[in-house]
């Protein structure tokens, strides 16, 4: 039995699943967490059928408290419109730019300036933490080297590693850098939660767009997870209405349309979060016919039709995921074995991401491997982007 709860803006809802069938509901109101009042669908209520094996909970990120993130980029100088956290909320945190990072090719731009890096992160006074080098889609040497000095100037700060998110843009990959540190505080909180209202359940996380990451994985990167329970009402409406191929319409204190295809959420880049992002998130469409869930879906007008236990679907998406994970990489190859040897190793490291996430290792597998040429750019540089998925453990 797998439980799906939906941490829900005004109510949490947990639905336990057997092999994909709906067979249990727990409603709590409030943040007081799933409660132990089970409704069966007869409608009977009665004491829970069996001990959940695990717990896949979908929550929004977009509405968190984000905390303040010391910025730095390792980069050549840049004029000041065009620096760190430009376009943030004014109580976004510090940023500073540091001589160093490589260009796209893996040579190297300027020597890292240690010395700089330590006095900022010495005197920031902040202890979440986002590092963005030029070039380090590719080489990221330099990343990791200023987390280590971090980590000695600031004992338990808490580091994100722009590289750690691909892609080769640097405004984007920062900003997601910075957006995953910010978050990071309030995702320990929601994790220590369910750990604590879920005692002995593992306990995983709906990513946004497909699959679940662990406790572990969802500390340290957040950012996946950003809009994990539009995702799921996605996912669990069309499921729930027996459909692979249509239009969601999820009905909360949000009003907000996507679509479903090949039974999956249809991601893009989004460009209405408040700062660029290289994350694909659900694409949010204007429809004027579906299915509505949530808990208002009754009020949506003509053309949307809701199925039985609509109020249930977020929840019951959760419940329908598997641990998974992307990896992303820009990697420069001369030949094609040069290329083959590069993609092995990403797919080794998703595969390796993928047990981290929560699925059991002999059940995970590479489910998708995209390359592609880098245009404008010197020959040999190839983006290549790899999916892999699997049992939870």
């Amino acid at each position: 039995m797998i439980l799906g709860v939906d941490l829900g803006r005004h109510a949490t809802v947990t639905v336990a699943v057997h092999g994909n069938v709906l067979t249990e509901v727990r409603v709590a109101t409030g943040a007081s967490g799933a409660v132990p009042v089970v409704t069966y669908p007869d409608g009977a209520r009665r004491a829970p059928s069996a001990t959940p094996r695990a717990a896949a909970v979908a929550v929004d990120m977009d509405g968190v408290r984000r905390a303040p993130v010391a910025a730095i980029r390792v980069a050549g100088p840049c004029p000041p419109g065009l620096g760190p956290m430009v376009g943030w909320p004014e109580d976004s945190g510090v940023a500073t730019v540091v001589r160093g990072g490589h260009s796209l090719t893996g040579r190297p731009v300027a020597e890292l300036d240690t010395a700089a890096v330590a006095r900022f992160a010495a005197e920031c006074g902040l202890t979440d933490f986002a590092v963005t080098a030029t070039g380090s889609p590719v080489l990221p040497h330099h990343e990791l080297a200023v987390a280590e000095i971090i980590a000695d100037e600031v004992p338990g700060a808490r580091i994100t590693l722009s590289y750690e998110f691909g892609r080769a843009g640097l405004r984007e990959r920062e900003n997601s850098a910075i957006l995953n540190a910010a978050l990071g505080p309030q995702a320990a909180v929601i994790a220590d939660r369910m750990i604590r209202d879920l005692p002995g359940v593992s306990v995983f996380f709906a990513r946004t767009g497909a699959g679940l990451a662990s406790t572990h994985y969802f500390r340290r990167y957040p950012l996946i997870c950003y809009l994990g329970a539009f995702t799921c009402a996605l996912r669990g409406g069309a499921a729930l209405a027996g459909l692979d191929e249509t239009a969601v319409q999820e009905r909360g204190i949000i009003v907000r349309t996507g679509l479903v295809t090949g039974g999956k959420p249809r991601l893009g880049d989004r460009r209405d979060t408040f700062v660029p992002l290289n994350v694909r998130l659900p694409l949010v469409v204007s429809a004027s016919e579906g299915i509505a869930v949530g808990p208002f879906a009754r009020q949506a007008g003509p053309g949307w039709k809701v199925p039985e236990q609509a109020e249930l679907a977020v929840a019951y998406g959760a419940a329908l995921a598997r641990p998974s994970v992307d990896v992303e990489r820009i990697v420069q190859a001369k030949g094609r074995a040069e290329l083959d040897r590069a993609i092995d190793e990403a797919r080794d490291e998703a595969l390796t991401r993928a047990v981290s996430a929560g699925a059991a290792p002999g059940s995970a597998r590479v489910t998708d491997t995209i390359v592609n040429a880098l245009s404008y750019l010197p020959d040999g540089l190839f983006r290549v982007e790899i999916r892999a998925e699997g049992a939870i453990m």
